[in-house]
């Protein structure tokens, strides 16, 4: 079986394949016996969508800022094949079955928050550009984790978006337009208005640069960076907290920044002048509230951090990297406040997560909250040599498991062929 799947593919995908190839094959094969237990026939083509982390750049992409972001190589595989139907059917393993018709496409209101809507979502939103779809069977593997700031509404997206385009539309859409389909989903249909930035990295791959100044157009730079090379792992650590049921919160960030940034006769804080805002800064405050005003304050200072970020990758300066990881988690913490729900008292797992990063890294290396916060996941840069005991101490502290050392995957949303 290993000789089936080309090889350029599958280490475009997955980095590690060498190192783990019965994992990654066994996944696979999984996926194909689900697929034919299912829907009683063979798969014909194979699709994997990464998760992503964001490096740099927390809540600025929904206001036309800057990011830097990463695919990893933890994934959404599917295998498909056309059906004969009007149906579109993908079944998630240990979730299962999601059905809709391509005859309904009207966003509806039952579906907000469910699997069923992000794929009706892009399903909308394709035909509206103009292409003919049919049905479709897919069957899903993932090991993104749900709901930890890995991403995986954003991948799911990607991957519905890049099985469609490949099996309906040519391969015509541009991994960004899939991406800013997938973002149309989630705002539109889901009912969560994230920016676009999980959605890019995703489908993109690698390491990117991200401008969204000019948000149906933005602006991707691919960056020539290895961390392992610089001696440095990339971890992320599942705190334990869910993002079920937070869409409120997140929502409310964009919907504050925009508050501020409307004192300024402007749409988004990204057309606001940081001099400007710390002039006015009072008035802001006394019209927006402190929190609006705080958020704000993060926005105006942490979107140059994700342009001064990808300059010191760029010039291989990683001391200034981590300097300005490690800031922009304290702004996150401190003024985009992040990291708990508003009056939850006793359950602070994000919190408790980076005091023990802090405890672990000892003053080396850099942690921060990453993704929409609140619950999820930490991400840090630790120094090779203290990987394995880093591991562990954070084990210890979070539960087993929960600390996971990952590779930056070059290939965005991407199908996987046989030879």
């Amino acid at each position: 079986m290993k000789q089936n799947w080309n090889k350029e593919s599958l280490l475009a995908a997955y980095p590690r394949f060498e190192a783990q190839p019965d994992f990654y094959l066994g996944r696979m094969a999984d996926a194909e016996k689900g697929f034919a237990d299912t829907f009683g026939k063979e798969a014909e083509r194979f699709f994997s969508a990464p998760g992503r982390t964001e490096i740099g750049g927390n809540h600025t992409d929904h206001q036309h800022g800057c990011v830097l972001a990463a695919a990893v190589d933890l994934d959404i595989f599917g295998a498909a094949a056309k059906n004969d139907s009007r149906i579109i059917r993908i079944f998630s393993e240990g979730y299962g079955m999601e059905e809709i018709s391509l005859d309904d496409l009207e966003v509806k209101k039952e579906e907000i928050n469910t699997t069923a809507s992000l794929i009706r979502g892009v399903a909308s939103k394709i035909t509206q550009m103009g292409y003919t779809l049919g049905g479709l069977d897919m069957y899903t593997v993932s090991n993104v984790l749900k709901g930890s700031g890995i991403s995986s509404s954003a991948a799911y997206e990607v991957l519905v978006g890049t099985v469609i385009n490949a099996l309906y539309c040519e391969n015509k859409l541009t991994p960004v337009e899939v991406a800013q389909i997938g973002q149309y989903a989630e705002n539109v249909y889901f009912g969560k208005m994230s920016g676009l930035m999980d959605q890019t990295a995703s489908s993109v791959g690698g390491v990117v640069a991200i401008d969204f100044r000019d948000n149906a157009n933005p602006v991707v730079r691919k960056l020539d960076f290895d961390f392992t090379k610089a001696g440095y792992a990339l971890c992320i650590i599942d705190s334990g907290a869910d993002h079920a049921d937070l869409s409120d919160e997140y929502s409310a960030i964009p919907m504050e920044m925009r508050q501020v940034a409307a004192h300024f006769g402007k749409e988004v804080l990204r057309e606001v002048a940081l001099a400007d805002f710390l002039t006015d800064m009072a008035a802001v405050r006394e019209k927006a509230g402190d929190r609006a005003t705080l958020r704000a304050y993060h926005f105006l200072k942490d979107n140059q951090r994700a342009i001064d970020e990808a300059a010191a990758l760029e010039a291989g300066d990683f001391d200034k990297f981590l300097s300005l990881v490690k800031e922009s988690g304290y702004s996150s913490f401190m003024y985009l406040q992040n990291v708990y729900v508003s009056g939850s008292v006793e359950h602070q797992e994000v919190a408790y997560t980076l005091a023990a990063c802090e405890a672990a890294l000892a003053g080396k290396g850099a942690y921060r909250v990453h993704g929409g916060g609140f619950a999820g996941t930490i991400q840090a840069f630790v120094p090779q040599e203290m990987l394995a005991g880093f591991v562990e101490q954070m084990e210890k502290a979070v539960g087993k498991g929960r600390c996971h050392v990952l590779s930056i995957r070059p290939a965005g949303g991407t199908e996987l062929m046989k030879v």
